[in-house]
């Protein structure tokens, strides 16, 4: 029983800088247990990334972007300079290999690294340090690379890799698919606690900018499924567009019908649910209307004011109906 104690302080003292190690990273703020995936569609020219971690907003330390040039993940102890100088390298004519190596050899501690670089052409190049949590590895595809450290196992990256080969449609939701395809099969052995969504393209935002996606969910019991929430509520925005494109042209059954995409896409937009609503009145539906306008107070109590107030309502202010949902007299 005696020897049963003394051992594991025996070895530990013998190999008592690995040890220590151990020990100072358990509750190191810089240490992150992380899985993620990079990918590339080159159809759009998109790049993206999709990351989870046992830890508090990953996303805002792990991701790095430029659209039209590069995305690169660095995780494990994060280092931003993997993702501005990486990015500057590949920009500046290096391979992801290349740069990849040359900041490695910049890197005070590459022993506590673990990166992914993805660029435009769909050239990849990853490093794992063994010395990092396990389990962790990488596995580099056409057009992606899945990696983590501190998960249940390799099938945590092999689902991830599975799910992005065989996927199709949205850069944005393919990669996200296959975060959880990687949680489904055990993921960050320590648990949930954020997660986060990155597409990046040259002219994203009005002719400017690149981040056509940027998606964080910082602290949350079920990150993933809040995660999918809000990538949801982004699309119905989106799909909003086609509600003034078709009210501009007097299609107002063609509003109505992409109002009610809006909405089943994101059932709590309660602008989806004001637009149906102002579409049902403009083709002569009070009722419909009037339960839309109910909906759309009961999402947010601001659209009491906002609807008393909205020339587009006129012919409802003075119905009983509307005056009791919006709480006028």
């Amino acid at each position: 029983m005696r020897f049963s104690i003394l051992y594991p302080l025996f070895t530990c003292a013998l190999g008592l800088a690995t040890c220590a190690a151990a020990a100072g990273d358990k509750y190191d703020p810089d240490s992150e247990g992380t899985f993620s995936i990079i990918g590339l569609d080159p159809a759009t020219g998109e790049l993206g990334m999709a990351v989870h971690s046992k830890t508090v907003a990953v996303g805002s330390r792990t991701r790095s972007g430029k659209g039209g040039v590069a995305v690169v993940a660095h995780q494990s102890a994060s280092n931003p300079m993997y993702g501005t100088l990486g990015i500057e390298l590949i920009e500046h004519g290096m391979s992801p290999q290349e740069a990849l190596d040359f900041m490695l050899r910049a890197d005070s501690a590459p022993n506590r690294r673990q990166v992914a670089l993805l660029d435009i052409h769909g050239r990849t190049a990853a490093w794992t340090s063994p010395d990092i949590s396990d389990w962790k590895g990488h596995k580099a595809g056409a057009n992606y690379v899945a990696q983590g450290n501190t998960l249940a196992g390799p099938e945590v990256v092999e689902a991830m890799a599975r799910s992005f080969e065989s996927s199709s449609g949205p850069l944005a939701e393919r990669l996200l698919t296959a975060l959880e395809a990687g949680q489904a099969v055990g993921g960050d052995k320590r648990g949930m606690q954020s997660a986060s969504l990155l597409v990046v393209k040259p002219l994203a935002i009005q002719g400017f900018g690149d981040r056509a996606l940027d998606l964080r969910v910082d602290e949350h019991v079920s990150p993933f499924a809040e995660l999918r929430r809000v990538l949801e509520a982004f699309r119905s925005r989106e799909a909003m567009a086609a509600v003034n494109a078709r009210a501009n042209a007097s299609d107002f059954a063609g509003a109505l019908a992409a109002a009610e995409a809006a909405r089943d896409l994101s059932p709590t937009n309660d602008n989806a649910w004001v637009a149906i609503a102002e579409m049902h009145l403009r083709l002569g539906r009070i009722e419909p209307a009037l339960e839309a306008v109910r909906r759309a107070v009961e999402l947010n109590a601001a659209n009491r004011t906002r609807l008393r107030e909205d020339a587009d309502f006129e012919a409802l202010h003075a119905h009983p109906e509307f005056l009791r949902a919006v709480g006028g007299r």
